[in-house]
């Protein structure tokens, strides 16, 4: 008798275990994440500063900056979509400073105000952010030349076609143009951990119910 519950109660208990060790490392999962979107935040809203003369984007990334100069009115349009309002564009323009041409990540506008931002305008101050986003996968499709529709923003791929250095400053002040600033921050960024570690704490406590169960019953047979 004592034999034949050795094997599911070993079996539940290893699996229990195994269960709760994934809930724990996903807790030290939102430690670490918690730590990184705090870092953002200190970082995205520090005091800007001058754009730095050769960025770095592991370094740089997210670093506050302020230029002035004018945009050139040449621009183009990534399509992309925001909650209660839906699809639109964000407007990525060439922005001359000191002689540099830099991307501006202008902001948004909707579908039927395309076009917006692609006219010159000059001494525009800009408060922004470096930002060197990860948007593109093996899904993503490539520009469309016809339209001039892009669907992500490359920004290596975005400098070569507009003539830029490969810098991007994500403008969280008003650029003009009726274009609606959307800064970088940490909204986007998933942070699901704790839900993850409440799950496999729960599923641990199911796995330990059931061997409970699948005991009771082999030792009710055998009675």
């Amino acid at each position: 008798m004592t034999r034949r519950l050795i094997l599911p109660l070993l079996f539940g208990l290893i699996g229990a275990a195994v269960l709760v060790s994934l809930g724990l490392w996903q807790l030290q999962r939102l430690a670490w994440k918690e730590g990184i979107l705090a870092d953002i935040a200190q970082r995205v809203q520090s005091a800007p500063v001058a754009v730095p003369a050769t960025p770095d984007p592991v370094k740089d990334r997210f670093l506050p900056v302020i230029i002035t100069g004018d945009f050139t009115g040449e621009a183009l349009d990534v399509l992309v979509s925001r909650r209660e309002i839906g699809a639109g564009y964000r407007v990525i323009g060439v922005f001359i400073s000191g002689g540099r041409r830099l991307l501006v990540d202008r902001g948004f506008v909707v579908i039927e105000a395309r076009g917006a931002g692609h006219a010159p305008t000059a001494a525009v101050t800009v408060t922004g952010n470096l930002h060197w986003p990860d948007e593109i996968d093996s899904f993503t499709p490539a520009p469309d030349a016809a339209t001039g529709q892009w669907f992500a923003r490359d920004v290596p791929a975005m400098a070569v076609a507009l003539g830029t250095e490969p810098v991007l400053i994500v403008a969280r002040s008003d650029t003009g143009a009726g274009i609606d600033p959307m800064p970088v921050g940490d909204a986007g960024i998933p942070n699901n951990h704790l839900a993850y570690a409440v799950q496999w704490f729960l599923l641990a406590v199911v796995w330990l119910g059931m061997t409970a169960l699948y005991l009771w019953r082999i030792r009710r047979k055998a009675v």
